[in-house]
């Protein structure tokens, strides 16, 4: 399997990863800030107690835990959080693209399949998003706070796989040069 970035010429991988980092790094700095006021003693975790509340009785008592002005955070950073997707799928994509260079086969296989799983945990971000969109204007179907859990639960499963195979790159030994 080749990996989703690999038409990016050689030369242009290191810097395109370099920026995507530091956007993601800056972007996630920006949502630290925006998760503050989501803090609250039903939601101890802010937004990441939301996404994985599970049960739309949690959902919307963490929900009924902030003041507007929180709740105005919330939406605003769930609306935010589709700018950040494509720039944290990519740092990490890249991240595993460069950790996959000349190295063996089966682990440059694993860094595309991972460079992959980047790509995938947007679109599961993206809707875990729309369910807590849902439940954060008021729809109190229960099957929103499910789908936004288990969405969240493979969107951290992938990447925090794909962060470890990117750092497992630097024990791997480079291929030998025939």
């Amino acid at each position: 399997m080749k990996h989703p970035l690999s038409f990016l010429p050689s030369d242009l991988r290191k810097p395109f990863f370099y920026v995507f980092l530091a956007l993601t790094i800056f972007i996630f700095g920006v949502f630290r800030f925006l998760d503050l006021p989501l803090q609250t003693s039903a939601a101890p975790s802010g937004i990441v107690s939301f996404e994985l509340a599970g049960s739309a009785d949690a959902a919307h008592s963490m929900v009924e835990s902030w003041d507007e002005n929180a709740r105005l955070f919330a939406a605003f950073g769930l609306g935010f959080d589709y700018l950040f997707m494509p720039v944290y799928a990519a740092a990490l994509s890249l991240g595993l693209l460069l950790a996959g260079a000349k190295k063996v086969d089966w682990y440059r296989a694993l860094t595309a399949w991972m460079g992959w799983g980047a790509l995938i945990a947007a679109i599961f971000d993206a809707v875990e998003n729309y369910s807590l969109w849902n439940i954060l204007t008021g729809n109190i179907d229960g099957s929103f706070a499910q789908i936004a859990a288990i969405c969240a639960s493979i969107k951290f499963a992938l990447l925090i796989l794909g962060l470890l195979v990117a750092v497992m790159g630097f024990a791997v030994k480079k291929k030998a040069d025939n």
